[in-house]
């Protein structure tokens, strides 16, 4: 009997491991989602309708499926009317891990506008081009480009943001990174417009990742793994790597151990 509950113990332990390890391939599915961050995809990419009503952002560069087919959104804006828009470009999904950034990294911006707009000239209402990064909602950082053309030609914007201790680990579901668009200049009313019947009407337009010219729309983030993250190579706030193996997994593998040799060393009882 003694026997028979040993290989009976064994079997249980066994049985354990193996449900336990079946749970890890989840995990590295997760992982490879091209639509997530990782070491290997750092490129978060910008999509969005061709009104700009609606812009959301994602890690696959071949997944343009919703967005505009001329590959950009435009705003129009009559006569001498307020060239203004306002918009956020947020991602489609929630962050299946947490994202860690190299702490002595840069998060590098890189989006094509063109902007058909009057002059701001004192008096006039004016808001210059103003992008914001959000980490959620909290606001990681924000810039104000002061001299974009605004005479129909598109026009690179770039903008590195060092990161800092508050910005290497961006949590899953609530962290996800936001960036919003504001712009708003007076329209164009000159003479012009009267006399010559000239076509005043302005616009704004920003260009999304599958454009036929090539223009970038996107936000290279310096991902690393867990533990590079922090200054003491550590994920801040975590443990310290697992080595692989899914939390927890390694000491349920050394009790198990435990458990096999405690059930081979019981004296086996012959039946007489």
């Amino acid at each position: 009997m003694i026997g028979m509950d040993s290989r009976l113990v064994a079997s249980s332990i066994a049985i354990l491991l193996f449900s336990s390890a079946a749970i890890a391939p989840a995990s590295a599915q997760a992982a490879e989602d091209p639509k997530q961050p990782s070491v290997d995809n750092p490129h978060m990419h910008l999509w969005g309708t061709d009104d700009l009503s609606s812009c959301w952002t994602h890690f696959d560069s071949n997944d343009s499926s919703g967005s505009a087919e001329g590959g950009y959104g435009e705003q129009t804006f009559g006569d001498g009317q307020q060239v203004s828009v306002d918009y956020t470009c947020s991602m489609q999904d929630t962050f299946l891990q947490d994202m860690y950034l190299n702490s002595n990294g840069t998060i590098e911006i890189d989006l094509v506008v063109n902007i058909w707009s009057g002059d701001c000239s004192q008096g006039s209402e004016c808001k210059n081009l103003t992008l914001t990064l959000y980490q959620g909602t909290k606001e990681v950082a924000q810039k104000e480009f002061q001299a974009v053309d605004n005479n129909g030609n598109d026009e690179m914007i770039s903008w590195d943001i060092p990161v800092d201790q508050n910005t290497t680990r961006w949590n899953k579901s609530n962290e996800e990174p936001r960036l919003q668009i504001e712009f708003s200049w007076p329209g164009y009313n000159g003479a012009d417009c009267l006399l010559f019947f000239v076509d005043c009407s302005g616009s704004f337009r920003m260009y999304y990742e599958n454009n036929e010219d090539g223009n970038d729309a996107t936000v290279n983030f310096p991902v690393v793994n867990m533990t590079e993250a922090g200054p003491n190579g550590e994920g801040p706030g975590d443990e310290e790597d697992d080595g692989g193996f899914l939390p927890g997994f390694g000491l349920l593998a050394v009790l198990g151990a435990l458990a096999l040799a405690s059930a081979a060393s019981r004296p086996r009882v012959e039946e007489e």
